[in-house]
């Protein structure tokens, strides 16, 4: 099925973009704040508390004091966050286990529309 993506049951490190995935993009800019997008809040509390979350960031290092209270006061689980990061793509390169289980996986979303495939983990 397309919206959903099938996975191991080993604990995961989640990668997510911070503006037009997470947040409004660039509504910390545009409109003075920001704003969480629907689904989001719901979608990392159902992660595995073994999983790892790095949030990932073009914002510069002075938004990283505003960055994180938003996040505090939105209750918004994450174990890290990279600041200053190229605008560019983000690509993560990855071995592949002998089984064949391939140890990277990407997933697209249009900007600020938060629509995770639905995550299937084999048993």
């Amino acid at each position: 099925m397309e919206n959903e993506i099938t996975l191991s049951t080993l604990p995961k490190t989640w990668f997510f973009d911070l503006d037009g995935t997470i947040v409004k993009h660039n509504g910390y800019k545009n409109d003075g704040k920001d704003t969480l997008l629907p689904g989001v809040k719901e979608y990392l509390a159902k992660l595995p508390e073994e999983d790892r979350i790095v949030l990932v960031t073009s914002r510069t290092k002075n938004y990283r004091e505003l960055t994180l209270q938003f996040l505090n006061d939105n209750n918004i689980r994450y174990d890290e966050i990279l600041f200053n990061l190229p605008l560019g793509e983000r690509i993560v390169v990855n071995d592949r286990k002998p089984s064949g289980l391939d140890m990277a996986v990407a997933v697209n979303i249009n900007r600020d529309k938060f629509t995770l495939p639905v995550v299937i983990r084999e048993k």
